[in-house]
């Protein structure tokens, strides 16, 4: 697929290609010209010329987002483009604006925002290499650092001192990079560029690292808080959290596995899950809510009655929700604002059909990506599961592995979907009779890869036939065994893994210390 580029696009490519040319006439070139020679260089991978663009960068803010966004001169958008020569050429040229001794009064620029760059599973740049939300803000916070440094060694001219940029970046911080992000935070004062917080992420972090880094990112700016993978917080850590912490810009709050577990409340727990509702009502922006693997049976709506904004994202993927929990979401001000939502893990079909069909009818007008994977979804239920998504035409993402549908329902389920003018991705189980037979649902780790390949290739692409017959290309389906793509735990899997291999083995020590100890 090629896209269109004008004119101006094409000259400016021929500008940027010869790289020694173009750092050499830079100064030749109009301010307003530099957006345009930013994009080209992005396109070709021309890492010195970025830099030299950036060092030199003639305008009052520098949005990297908007930058490779789709423009008239050339409609592609390369924000999805995480290319590692690209970033560090931006990052390092950065610095070095604040270094190049040129008169101070000529320095415009205020604002750098980082925030629009999108990490995806496949990368379309030459080099192959990327730098994801991770090494991005490991570089960041390494150049903050060395600059300070620099500037407190060197003999800089005194307006350098003045310079002040705010640079906007989704943090994601581990232990692996937490001691970095951390100076860098504690300097930010003295720094010309002052790193602020939009987005925070942390994994393998313990609660005293988790609670000290957040109060340094200026909680106040923040819009969105990832808690996930082996950060052990619990309801109780949760309320001292929220109740020492205001988060009045928030936007987006995902919580750890088994935040919640409402099986061993006492009436001490109760009052804290009103408590923490309650503080969540105070932050009047938060739309968007994931809480997954959290036991949370019956206090749905303790939980969330007290938010005065409708959610539009709401992911209680294996939360263990009855009956009250879903008659709550399909009949409160939510249900008609939802536009994401994984009920994921929960025997629709069987515990509340009627009360989910009237809560996605309640969503269907704005309903963009549903999530229904091990839902005991089955053949006899695929006819009501039609007439339950025909509303839903704003539908572009739907997910359903794990559920127990054959052949023959998955090709009368993919008629129906190719008819979704929306819809972009579709996620679909391997077929019940591509496995052996007797199976049983959910299927475990152990026999999730037992089923016959040949013939689920061949399922396979039937189901694409019927997608390419109705003129669907533009729709993806896919069967991602082990889940979706998650582009932060595929950048830190190495530390995510070698984290799980600690915590077993401690797991295993204590065991045995107390196995020895009876014995």
């Amino acid at each position: 697929r090629t896209t269109m580029k004008s004119l101006r696009f094409i000259s400016a490519e021929a500008f940027v290609s010869n790289a020694e040319f173009a750092r050499k006439n830079l100064g030749a070139v109009a301010h307003d010209l530099f957006p345009l020679l930013f994009k080209a260089s992005y396109l070709l991978e021309q890492g010195e010329v970025i830099h030299d663009l950036v060092e030199n960068w003639p305008l009052s803010d520098f949005n990297v987002g908007k930058l490779l966004e789709a423009t008239v001169d050339y409609q592609e958008d390369l924000s999805h483009r995480t290319c590692s020569v690209c970033l560090e050429s931006c990052l390092t040229g950065l610095r070095d604006y604040v270094l190049n001794q040129s008169s101070p009064y000529m320095k415009k620029l205020k604002v750098v925002d980082l925030t629009g760059i999108k990490d995806v599973e496949v990368q379309f740049c030459k080099c192959k290499k990327t730098m994801g939300r991770w090494a991005r803000t490991q570089l960041l916070s390494k150049l903050c650092s060395e600059l300070l440094v620099y500037l407190q060694q060197a003999q800089c001219n005194p307006g350098t001192f003045e310079i002040s940029i705010s640079v906007l970046i989704d943090l994601f911080v581990t232990e692996r990079n937490y001691e970095l992000v951390v100076q860098a935070l504690l300097k930010k004062c003295s720094c010309p560029l002052k790193i602020c917080c939009v987005a925070f992420r942390s994994d393998n972090l313990t609660l005293q690292k988790f609670f000290y880094i957040i109060k340094l990112t200026d909680p106040s700016l923040l819009r969105k808080l990832e808690i996930v993978h082996n950060v052990h917080l619990e309801m109780e850590h949760l309320e001292i959290l929220f109740s020492s912490i205001h988060f009045p810009l928030l936007m987006s709050l995902t919580l750890p596995a088994r935040t919640f577990n409402v099986r061993s409340f006492t009436a001490t727990d109760e009052q804290m899950l009103s408590n923490i509702g309650e503080e969540m009502g105070e932050m009047t922006q938060l739309t968007e809510l994931s809480m997954s693997f959290s036991i949370l049976t019956g206090r749905i709506q303790k939980l969330l009655s007290p938010l005065k904004t409708p959610l539009k994202t709401l992911d209680v993927s294996n939360c263990s929700l009855n009956h009250a929990d879903m008659a709550y979401l399909a009949n409160s001000f939510h249900a008609n604002h939802l536009e994401v939502l994984d009920l994921s893990g929960h025997d629709i079909p069987e515990l509340y059909p009627s009360t989910f069909f009237k809560l996605l009818s309640h969503c269907s007008s704005v309903l963009r990506s549903l999530t229904l994977e091990d839902c005991n979804i089955q053949d006899t239920h695929v006819n009501m599961l039609i007439l339950g998504l025909s509303p839903c035409q704003k539908l572009q993402e739907f997910k359903f592995i794990g559920n127990p549908l054959s052949s023959q329902a998955l090709k009368h389920l993919f008629t129906f979907l190719s008819e979704l003018p929306m819809l972009k991705n579709v996620e679909f189980p391997v077929p019940r009779d591509c496995y052996p037979t007797g199976i049983t649902y959910p299927i475990d780790d152990a026999s999730l890869c037992r089923f016959d390949r040949q013939k689920y290739e061949r399922v396979a692409e039937e189901l694409n036939l019927i997608l390419l017959q109705a003129n669907r290309e533009d729709v993806k389906a896919s069967t991602p065994l082990f889940g979706s793509y998650d582009a932060a735990v595929q950048e830190t899997n190495n530390e995510l893994g070698a984290y799980l291999i600690k915590s077993l083995k401690e797991t295993l020590e204590k065991f045995t210390t107390s196995f020895n100890k009876m014995s």
